[in-house]
């Protein structure tokens, strides 16, 4: 009852707020090489990203240079539209160009928002047909509650993102374009003959921090998103909503310190737990970017008053795969639905019997109630042992019209099972999410 009343109240202030909406207070750090999330506040309520934004424009333009279709030398033409863009900009007049590698830095350093509309004319022909692929390119990566109207990140009343999508993004940038990811520890860079130099203070004088990206407007607050490798541990931190820049950075330093060395060591980072079944990530139509604020607001609702809950942090992850694997498990919130069961012979809307024992664990969210009983019967084929005698179901789920189908196994006597199978899956290269199972 609570939870719902936290909801009601929560979609009550969401849809009675103009488009300068107040920025709320969130948190997030994750374990760049497991997935873990170390520690969080609100990693998944609803905020602007504001110049965080920039960081899926330059993922954008990472990934056409590594199709072939620019390079660090293309030039990158301004129209009216993009030289009119406020401040902070580079001032390039309509008319003239810079080159890929100029905009690129000027979006990292500058955080410049001409330079980030230029981009974006450049790769989707108008800075709205870049948003459509940038919120396509963000679903593929498994931020669901990420929506982009503009490159920038300048003020937009439905554009919309979370610290955990943010930190998503962090992880898909440093895994996809390790190299490239480089560039986001540039501190100033030459353009015309003038120094421009970068205002992310926080990495300049915390030990170990290599990026990401800063960003401010009126509605979102202070956002900064934080990279940091230190004994080997490598992790990504969200702080949304500060009420100045100073204050945000002191969330963040506290954030990393008192949590950072919960974090595994190693020398990877996140790779793609994908089972191989190929398949279709849920994608959107050709009306993207498709949530509005009220959409958003409502699947908000949907995931804080139905959500089973996973009881404690080490059991929790923000990881996303590449494009073309399954959608991972905890990446689906779980609001009340309907049931689609594995076993034909099952009705819908009914689970296994067995779900009235106390733990269960969820291996995917697939676009298919019959790829997701693949992944159940490949996985069972797998793994053997713990997951022989389990019931099997996948749930569906609608949020902001996609529809998901989540494939999980239930029937565990305890969470020391459970935990025992998903260690397995893990091995296995699944994605694994233990929660207790609804009666």
């Amino acid at each position: 009852m609570s939870k719902l009343l936290i909801a009601f109240s929560f979609c009550v202030a969401i849809l009675s707020l103009s488009s300068a909406a107040h920025a709320g207070s969130a948190q997030l750090l994750l374990d760049a090489r497991t997935g873990e999330v170390l520690a969080s506040e609100n990693p998944d309520a609803l905020n602007h990203p504001a110049s965080l934004t920039k960081m899926m424009s330059v993922y954008m333009v990472f990934d056409a240079i590594k199709a072939g279709k620019l390079s660090w030398d293309s030039p990158v033409p301004f129209s009216k539209h993009a030289a009119s863009r406020p401040p902070t900009k580079l001032f390039v007049k309509a008319g003239d160009s810079i080159t890929v590698r100029e905009a690129v830095l000027a979006m990292i350093v500058k955080s410049a928002n001409d330079a980030a509309a230029a981009v974006g004319e450049k790769l989707g022909g108008s800075e709205e047909g870049f948003a459509a692929l940038m919120t396509r390119k963000a679903r593929s990566l498994g931020m669901m509650n990420t929506t982009f109207f503009n490159a920038s990140g300048l003020p937009h009343d439905q554009q919309f993102t979370t610290a955990r999508d943010m930190s998503t993004l962090g992880v898909a940038l440093m895994r996809d374009f390790p190299k490239e990811y480089e560039l986001f520890a540039t501190k100033s860079f030459k353009f015309r003959g003038k120094t421009i130099s970068g205002h992310n203070n926080l990495m300049y004088r915390y030990k170990g921090m290599d990026g990401i990206k800063t960003g401010y407007t009126n509605a979102s607050g202070f956002n900064l998103v934080s990279a940091v490798e230190k004994d080997g541990r490598r992790v990504i931190g969200v702080v949304m909503g500060g009420r100045t820049a100073a204050s945000r950075d002191k969330i963040m330093e506290r954030l990393i310190d008192a949590n950072i060395k919960k974090a595994s060591t190693g020398s990877q980072l996140l790779v793609s737990r994908s089972t191989g079944v190929q398949m279709d990530i849920a994608r959107l139509g050709d009306e993207v970017p498709v949530p509005a604020s009220r959409q958003s607001a409502l699947a908000a609702v949907q995931s804080l008053a139905g959500v089973t809950g996973v009881s404690a942090p080490e059991t929790a992850s923000a990881y996303a795969p590449s494009a073309g694997t399954p959608v991972p498990a905890e990446l689906v919130p779980t609001p009340a639905s309907r049931f689609a069961p594995v076993d034909p012979q099952h009705t819908a809307n009914t689970l296994p019997a067995s779900t009235e024992r106390k733990w269960q664990i969820q291996i995917a969210a697939a676009t298919s109630a019959q790829a997701a009983m693949d992944l159940l019967s490949q996985a069972r084929q797998k793994v053997g042992g713990p997951l022989q005698d389990l019931d099997t179901y996948t749930e569906m789920v609608t949020r902001n019209g996609i529809t998901f189908y989540r494939a999980r196994f239930t029937g565990f006597d305890n969470k020391e099972e459970a935990r025992t199978a998903c260690d397995k899956l893990v091995r296995q290269r699944y994605d694994c999410v233990l929660m207790p199972a609804r009666g």
